[in-house]
């Protein structure tokens, strides 16, 4: 996309505009000497640390489309969202940039949906780095047996290659299942957050610790499921088919997995 001119993206030039005209003025208030709203042009490019002119130039869809670092100065000029922001590089021609790292907190909503849905099923959020944020009470009683201890407690991978009660769970079948999944899902996870210390730290610990590790990591193979069916044991339903279903939020890096019972397998 790099050197087409921004005026075959009318859309890019349009959005510059409406943000432009939605920011409020320096100071609050609106000056009488502006006869109309928001910022004017010189305002926004000093902002940005580009020269007024270009910025004239991508307005009027006469430049060519900007680099990454420019959309990245304007989204910070224009006091963007992520939504907002990534919705300008798109409307650039590029890709919107990946997160740093997921966002540590769940939103209240999602705390809610989960508490909701104690008595109907199990619930847990996890974020990029395969951490849990969050269980229900269904699935905390459910997913008991892979509780473990210390610095790597909480991250999904390390309980599936560490909880000595895995095959008691899913079944030794289920198990070697699982282990390769949650291979699969690490080195995802790490071309995601590449400089990521924790996530290096933990295929670290694992590849010293764990020859089953070693031997699934080593298949070079990338995680992407979003659905599955696993049979499961259950503290009180004994063993039990699940329909699971994971659900992304992108500008957190959340994923909600839902665990529905199958009363007819």
């Amino acid at each position: 996309m790099a050197g087409m001119a921004n005026g075959d993206r009318p859309e890019f030039a349009d959005y510059l505009r409406y943000r432009r005209a939605a920011m409020t003025v320096p100071g609050g208030g609106r000056s009488s000497r502006r006869r109309v709203p928001g910022l004017r042009r010189q305002e926004i490019a000093e902002s940005a640390g580009i020269s007024v002119e270009y910025y004239t130039r991508l307005e009027q869809g006469r430049a060519p489309s900007p680099s990454r670092d420019v959309l990245t100065a304007l989204a910070g000029a224009f006091e963007l969202s992520a939504a907002e922001r990534n919705h300008l590089f798109r409307l650039a021609g590029e890709t919107p940039p990946e997160l740093e790292s997921p966002d540590a907190v769940i939103r209240p909503g999602l705390a809610r949906l989960l508490r909701g849905l104690d008595d109907t099923m199990p619930v847990t959020v996890h974020d990029g780095r395969l951490d849990l944020l969050a269980v229900n009470a269904a699935a905390a009683e459910l997913l008991k047996p892979l509780k473990t201890a210390g610095r790597y407690e909480r991250n999904i991978v390390y309980q599936i290659f560490t909880a000595e009660a895995l095959p008691e769970l899913i079944g030794d079948d289920g198990a070697k299942q699982l282990t390769r999944i949650a291979a699969a899902e690490l080195r995802s996870a790490l071309s995601r957050y590449p400089g990521d210390g924790y996530l290096r730290s933990l295929r670290a610990e694992l590849m010293a610790t764990s020859a089953t590790f070693r031997d699934r990591f080593e298949r070079g193979e990338v995680g992407a499921t979003r659905s599955a069916v696993k049979r499961m044991r259950h503290p009180t339903r004994g063993w039990t088919t699940f329909d699971i279903e994971m659900l992304h939020d992108p500008e957190r890096d959340h994923w909600l997995m839902l665990y529905s019972f199958r009363d007819d397998i």
